[in-house]
């Protein structure tokens, strides 16, 4: 073999494991062409969103393509259940989110909700799935809201260790998410870099605790978070901190897994650091895989990566054993989903819905009047903005499944800058039930005024919160789902019609 044979092939050899660590998003449900040819040359993983998806035989009709291409691919997916949802997007989740999991605050029934988002992932060829949110939620976080557990450390930690158990035992590798803690911020790192201002001291006793539980309960992998913490490092964010990923993550808690970021393309770091370096930053603090799934993701940008990776590791910036152990990784996860598991896939029916009709929680005034409602209603939606992590087009609310069970449902959805239509409505209404629907209505101002303008003239109305609850239960009734999804809006829907879905009307 010549020098330059050699060097041809060591340059193909970092190539190799430079595409190893890459995760892209990628446009259509199908693989586009770009995507083939990088798996074959060695592209490690992709990650699917809603826009990949129109239903399970379509995504087992693609993961199987892909998995042609590269039968070690990583293929993975944000399925939380509740309000983030990429499997069913359209409808909404038939499955509750962790907040309605907390407010039960059944392990068993975490479990099995997670075992059962696990037999659908699994059937259709998923490897990873970038669930459980693992935050602790201790302030009014624009972000997290519904996707935690709870605010309570010792609650998230054994629900936490529920997910990861349910969905690990279905043959898909679970990712505790965000390190080292989003729950304590008041800025989505969708927008901008949050500040966590937690001690040292706090953080391990709130933050950090259901990331250890999860650790003792084998998390195959953990995702972290674009987070400022200046108690752990003042300089780096912990997506790019070697004191957070590999002294704190990697030596104190003692976690060998992968370790995978968020997207990278999120303005909080990519307007900041460009993303070829925090990618760089990345693996070199000691992140394994780097997420980018945004909407632009194309092979120019893969190939910019790719590039960035393989320059650091010759100027000496990323070592190649870094990079080595990164793919490694990467390869071992691969190689744990493959292993055949008895029973993997099998569906749990109903499941769902049970949980979400035990997290209902109903709040009557004194002189309310009766429930369930005796005729149909008028339902207004008020429809404030979600996260970024929540698709925009996610099915919610309670008029569609309460139409289901009362047939002559009449309902409207407002955006933020109608409530001036409030008034049309609610002489719509006149003579018959009123029931408004919403979501995190004490972070929202016009949602909040919204409900006290309609209560000012049908004090019999009856709110359905379908976000996070906050102090005031405002209403004739007021019924709390702690979700959004299609399973909460239909223990919602059961509460205000006394029928069981599929009970005929």
């Amino acid at each position: 073999m010549t020098i330059e044979t050699a060097r041809d092939v060591a340059s193909a050899d970092l190539a190799r494991l430079a595409d190893c660590v890459l995760q892209p998003g990628f446009i259509g449900t199908t693989p586009p062409d770009w995507i083939r040819r990088r798996l074959g040359l060695g592209l490690g993983g992709v990650t699917l969103f809603a826009r990949n998806i129109t239903g399970p035989d379509q995504l087992a009709r693609l993961t199987a393509a892909l998995r042609a291409e590269n039968p070690e691919i990583v293929i993975a997916t944000d399925e939380e259940a509740g309000d983030v949802t990429r499997l069913e997007v359209a409808a909404g989740s038939s499955r509750p989110g962790n907040l309605a999991l907390g407010a039960v605050d059944d392990p068993g029934l975490t479990e099995a909700v997670a075992r059962d988002v696990g037999g659908a992932l699994a059937r259709a060829g998923i490897t990873l799935n970038y669930a459980p949110v693992a935050d602790v939620n201790y302030a009014d976080n624009p972000v997290v809201g519904t996707r935690a557990f709870g605010g309570d450390p010792w609650l998230v930690a054994r629900h936490t260790r529920a997910w990861v158990t349910g969905l690990q035992e279905a043959g898909v590798a679970a990712c505790a998410k965000h390190f080292p803690g989003h729950g304590g911020t008041t800025v989505d790192s969708h927008d901008d870099l949050p500040a966590v201002t937690a001690s040292a001291g706090e953080l391990a006793r709130v933050a950090l605790s259901p990331f250890r539980t999860a650790i003792r309960a084998g998390v195959r992998s953990i995702m972290t978070g674009h987070l400022l913490v200046p108690a752990l490092d003042p300089h780096w964010p912990a997506t790019m901190s070697a004191r957070i990923l590999t002294d704190l993550l990697r030596g104190e808690l003692g976690f060998e897994g992968l370790i995978v970021t968020d997207g990278i393309e999120m303005p909080s770091l990519s307007l900041r650091y460009g993303l070829g370096m925090t990618a760089v930053r990345a693996l070199a603090a000691g992140a394994d895989v780097i997420c980018v799934g945004g909407e632009n993701t194309s092979p120019g940008l893969v190939d910019m990566l790719r590039n960035a990776i393989v320059g650091a590791v010759r100027e000496g910036a990323l070592p190649e054993e870094r990079l080595a152990e990164a793919a490694a990784r990467v390869r071992a996860l691969a190689a744990w989903a493959a292993v055949p598991r008895q029973g993997c896939g099998a569906a749990e029916p109903g499941v769902g819905v049970a949980a979400a009709r035990r997290a209902v929680r109903l709040t009557s005034k004194e002189h309310a009047g009766p429930l369930p409602l005796a005729v149909p209603p008028h339902v207004i939606e008020l429809n404030s903005v979600t996260s970024l992590a929540v698709d925009r087009s996610t099915g919610w609310g309670v008029a569609g499944p309460l139409a289901g069970l009362m047939p002559g449902t009449t309902a409207v959805r407002l955006d933020p800058g109608q409530a001036g239509l409030l008034g049309f409505e609610i002489a719509f209404a006149l003579g018959r039930p009123l029931v408004i629907a919403c979501r995190d209505a004490s972070r929202h101002g016009w949602v909040a005024a919204a409900i006290e303008t309609v209560l000012s003239h049908r004090p019999d109305a009856v709110i359905v919160e379908m976000g996070r609850p906050g102090p005031a239960t405002p209403g004739a009734h007021h019924i709390a789902t702690f979700g959004s999804s299609r399973a909460c809006g239909t223990a919602a829907a059961e509460v205000l019609s006394g029928r069981s879905a599929g009970q005929p009307s």
